[in-house]
Formats: C-alpha cells, sequence, structure tokens
C-alpha cells in the first residue's frame, strides 16, 4: 500500500506491531505489544489531527481510499448498473445505475476512479466524459419519472479536459447536468467521497443536501492547477491548498454543504466498514426528512440553499 511521508512513522510502528505479533504467534497478546498499541494509537493522533491542508488534499486522494464502488457493495442491495448515454457511447468514469437502500428503491449515480493500471486508464481515472454526464442525466430523470430518490457521489479531479470531449460538449454536458438537477423531483443527496473538483464534481452536486467526507475536498480547480495558473509552477500547490479554503471544515463554514461525515481515525481507508456505516446513517437522517417534502418544497428548497451562495458581507 501507498504511504505519505507524514505517515511513516506511524506505519513503520504498525509493521513492528504486526511482525511482533506473527513472531509470538499465540502470545500475541504480550504486555510489550500492547504498550505498542497505544503507542501507535497516540501517535495516529497526533499524525491525523494537525494535518496542513495540503496533506489533507493527499488524504483525499489515498489509493486506498474507498470508491463508490466499494460503498455501493457495502451500502446497497440488488445494484442493477446502466450503461451508455444512447447518443454516442458509455463512459466508465461515472457508475449509475438503481438498488435498493434500506428497503427503499433509489437511484445512484457515482464517479469510480479505478484501482491498478488497467482500470484507472478504462476509468479514466474518475475524468468523465460528455457521454458521462449524459448517461448520469439519463438515470436521473428515469428515476424523477417514477418517483425513485437520487444518491450521487463525487469523487473526481474534475471532468476530462481533452480534445475528443471538448468536441463532443463537454461544458454543454456539464451545463445540462446542473440544469436537469435544478429541476428533478424527487429527493436529491450529494456526497462528496474524495476529491471535488471543478465542474466534473458539480454536475453531479445540485441537491437538496449536499454531504462531504471529513478528508474530502471540493473546490473550483486542483490545488497543482491553481498553482500552475497563479504562480506558473505547480510547486506551490500546497500554498494553493491552503488559499482555496477546498477542506470540509471551510466548505461547511461557507454553507456549500450541509453535513460533514466524520472518518474513522486515519481516514476512510483505515476502516472502510466503518465510514460506508457513518455514510449510511447520514444518507439515511437526510433522505427521511426530505421524504416528507412534497415536489414543490423539494424544488424550492434545493433553489434555495444554491442561491444563497456566493453573498457578499460589507
Amino acid at each position: 500500500m501507498t504511504h505519505f511521508d507524514f505517515e511513516k512513522p506511524l506505519v513503520e510502528l504498525e509493521e513492528r506491531i504486526r511482525a511482533l505479533r506473527a513472531a509470538l504467534g499465540a502470545e500475541a497478546e504480550d504486555a510489550h505489544i500492547r504498550e505498542l498499541e497505544i503507542r501507535a494509537e497516540r501517535l495516529q493522533r497526533e499524525i491525523y489531527g494537525h494535518l496542513e491542508p495540503w496533506q489533507k488534499v493527499q488524504l483525499s486522494r489515498h489509493p486506498a481510499r474507498p470508491y463508490f464502488l466499494d460503498y455501493a457493495g457495502m451500502l446497497f442491495e440488488d445494484f442493477v448498473e446502466l450503461h451508455g448515454d444512447r447518443a454516442f457511447g458509455d463512459d466508465a468514469a461515472i457508475v449509475a445505475g438503481f438498488a435498493r437502500f434500506r428497503g427503499r428503491h433509489v437511484a445512484v449515480v457515482g464517479h469510480q476512479k479505478g484501482r491498478g493500471t488497467r482500470e484507472k486508464v478504462a476509468r479514466n481515472f474518475g475524468m468523465a466524459h460528455p457521454e458521462g454526464y449524459r448517461k448520469a442525466m439519463r438515470v436521473m430523470q428515469l428515476a424523477s419519472r417514477f418517483g425513485r430518490p437520487i444518491f450521487t457521489f463525487i469523487d473526481t479531479p474534475g471532468a476530462y479536459p481533452g480534445v475528443g470531449a471538448e468536441e463532443r460538449g463537454q461544458s454543454e454536458a456539464i451545463g445540462r447536468s446542473i440544469l436537469e438537477m435544478s429541476a428533478l423531483e424527487v429527493p436529491v443527496i450529494a456526497t462528496v467521497l474524495g476529491e471535488g473538483g471543478s465542474g466534473g464534481a458539480l454536475a453531479l452536486g445540485v441537491a437538496n443536501r449536499v454531504l462531504m467526507f471529513e478528508f474530502s475536498t471540493y473546490s473550483v480547480i486542483t490545488p497543482e492547477g491553481c498553482a500552475s495558473i497563479l504562480w506558473r509552477d505547480g510547486g506551490m500547490a500546497p500554498e494553493a491548498a491552503e488559499q482555496l479554503k477546498l477542506l470540509s471544515p471551510d466548505a461547511r463554514r461557507l454553507n456549500i454543504v450541509d453535513e460533514i461525515i466524520e472518518e474513522p481515525l486515519g481516514g476512510a481507508h483505515r476502516a472502510p466498514e466503518r465510514a460506508a456505516e457513518a455514510l449510511g446513517e447520514a444518507l439515511l437522517r437526510h433522505l427521511v426528512e426530505l421524504e416528507g417534502m412534497s415536489r414543490d418544497e423539494l424544488l424550492r428548497d434545493r433553489h434555495a440553499k444554491f442561491r444563497a451562495m456566493g453573498e457578499f458581507l460589507e
């Protein structure tokens, strides 16, 4: 597993504990091991409780972090994936379909980055083409027609900026998705799982409730992209991460998101089941609240949420 520099002291200590457990076998409850575990827990709280913005950005991209399909497997039943946009083709960077959640029939749409080189390439590292957003719109329109709540899951550095994507109408697809989501007549709940980057994220983010994991990010641009524009130097990404205010507490303070989902100590990748449990409880809580609203109330609620953003104070 890949580890970041700030995690190395903890990783080394955990490897030492595993080696001692393997050596002791049946006597693994050794007092020395327990002492090391206490030290590891203390070190874990110290490291992850004082992360810099750039370190949290790195954590949001951790290669072992649970992706949309990981959560889908833990939270939803009878998932049926739909493919294609009925216009050009299928885009594996976005997965969409229907499932059951706590006894309810729902639609689920999410970015999927992929694991391993082959899958990452196949899913274009979670950067969707126009056909991906059009596929998402097709599923969300079906859900609205049949009265099924919609869950979207955001995890992308941004929409794919390639020539082919632009030729097929990338900006139009994103804009159309934003427009269509604003008019959906069912409850819509969006969750930022890891990276929430640019219009590629917002295209799945126009929801009645927007949730965000503790170590996820939500921003108009990646820190590297911002640094390359402002300073002509991608190495200034840590400074850009500080200035962009892209962390979950920033988004909550600015009323961009409605709730921060607390992650297990050290990040969701250290205990995916516990992260999924926390996500499931949050989704259910907000869904129950939204189910009590009429169609018109849902539309007014969603419109009011986004119109209230971007206020200036003298």
